[in-house]
């Protein structure tokens, strides 16, 4: 990899099974939102998102802390 230059993948990488988590937690009750993808994309992210806003109440507002879903490795 250069700087500048994106990440690339064959057209054959395969996941091996990995699963995607996207957890939502409501702090006051300890409610957690939670759900498994097969796949790691914009459209399961977002898919998670519309669900987080259909079950919480309307008028109530919606914190998000993210992370950039990448692996961390130890230095």
């Amino acid at each position: 990899m250069m700087p500048g230059v994106p990440e690339r993948r064959t057209h054959s990488y395969i996941r091996h099974g990995t699963t995607s988590l996207f957890a939502a937690l409501d702090i006051a009750s300890g409610f957690v939102i939670g759900k498994c993808y097969k796949r790691h994309r914009a459209t399961e992210f977002l898919d998670f998102l519309k669900e987080i806003d259909a079950r919480v109440p309307e008028g109530l507002d919606i914190h998000i802390i993210m992370d950039n879903c990448a692996t961390t490795k130890p230095l």
